[in-house]
């Protein structure tokens, strides 16, 4: 019996609503301590909300305080200006 192709896990984009393959995108935890930050390994513990790889979404994120609907939180300024500045170090 020939052996189905492995499925690609595909996630949406807090921004755009587009669905890109996971491994393309930047995923944002919440660990249990409620610490947020840009997992790059994609692999930390914790509830994961993921974003294009792209300037104009990781922006748009701080203008819709996107991650507070993403975490049911309120998510501090200061963690939005971190996660743009990671971002912005790494590409």
């Amino acid at each position: 019996m020939a052996q189905s192709p492995k499925k690609i896990p595909l996630r949406m984009c807090l921004a755009c609503r587009e669905m890109i393959a996971k491994k393309e995108m930047l995923r944002v935890v919440k660990n249990k301590e409620g610490r947020i930050f840009i997992d790059f390994s994609g692999k930390a513990a914790g509830r994961g909300a993921y974003l294009c790889n792209k300037k104009e979404c990781v922006l748009k994120l701080r203008k819709g305080r996107l991650l507070n609907k993403a975490f049911s939180s309120e998510v501090p300024l200061e963690i939005y200006d971190k996660i743009e500045e990671e971002f912005l170090a790494q590409s």
